[in-house]
């Protein structure tokens, strides 16, 4: 629940001009607030609720190492105001398939 809030509280931050102020004031020297802000931007991006929506791990690297590359603005993340799925499609009981690819998630134990 906590994370969430963050989350929130980043999202809503950000949407006023103001994500700076989610940072802690101790490390306020230490870091340039524009590479925070486009951080928190492509952060923002990453956890948009339509997974289709969400940039692919190479494509953060690019946002992340380009200065100049113009950043969408991402859309509301799924933990905030996202599509509550009913508890039957997480289930092992479900015949449903919630991936985007087709792939199963397999949950390896150690022996």
């Amino acid at each position: 629940m906590f994370t969430n809030y963050k989350y929130l509280q980043a999202w809503r931050t950000w949407g006023a001009g103001k994500c700076l102020e989610v940072i802690d004031p101790m490390l306020e020297k230490s870091f340039l607030g524009s590479e925070v802000e486009r951080c928190i931007h492509i952060g923002l991006l990453c956890v948009q609720e339509a997974a289709k929506d969400r940039p692919t791990m190479s494509h953060v690297v690019l946002m992340l190492a380009s200065d100049t590359m113009v950043l969408p603005k991402p859309k509301h993340p799924a933990f905030s105001i996202g599509i509550m799925a009913s508890e039957e499609v997480y289930t092992s009981k479900s015949s449903k398939n919630v991936s985007n690819n087709d792939l199963t998630i397999s949950i390896s134990l150690p022996r």
